[in-house]
């Protein structure tokens, strides 16, 4: 058996990105339930993991397949609404975080899944293009376009790159 740090540290360090992610692939609506049902899966998984896991990268891939299920399960419902929900969840988000999550929610869905997963999430692009079938060169074309849309409609006051890893 494995010795890990606590589960407990690795919801601290690594909460945010998996939280992040599951925002830009679902927006923020769906969000916190992926987010939840990734680190009740990752508990389970945990005693398991391979001591020279990154475990940042393991907690994405998660997030990835538990992103996928519940678009899968929100295709397959209908819910009528006479009037539209919250955008938000984040109590007291201001406007600019909204027009970020808006843009980012309009990029095609290979996109935006790329900048999630490589910008958000810290995954290389080898490693997005194994979550999201096709090559790494692919994945950095797709983060590309996205990054380019996201200047032009979100404006130009991020910083050139905002990934923590290269491939």
């Amino acid at each position: 058996m494995t010795v890990h740090e606590p589960f407990e540290l690795v919801v601290a360090r690594h909460g945010g990105t998996v939280l992040r992610v599951c925002r830009a692939v679902l927006g923020p609506v769906d969000a916190d339930d992926a987010w939840s049902a990734t680190f009740l899966s990752a508990l389970v998984a945990y005693p398991e993991l391979a001591p020279d896991a990154n475990v940042e990268a393991w907690l994405v891939t998660i997030a990835h397949r538990k992103a996928i299920d519940i678009v899968r399960a929100t295709s397959r419902r209908a819910v009528p609404v006479d009037v539209l929900p919250e955008t938000s969840t984040t109590p007291g988000a201001d406007a600019r975080d909204l027009d970020l999550w808006a843009a980012l929610a309009a990029l095609p869905t290979k996109q935006r899944e790329v900048v999630a997963y490589h910008h958000l999430g810290g995954l290389p692009y080898a490693e997005v293009a194994d979550l999201l079938g096709g090559t790494a060169v692919a994945a950095r074309r797709a983060g590309a376009d996205g990054i380019a849309t996201l200047r032009r409609t979100y404006g130009t006051t991020a910083p050139a790159s905002t990934s923590r890893r290269e491939p």
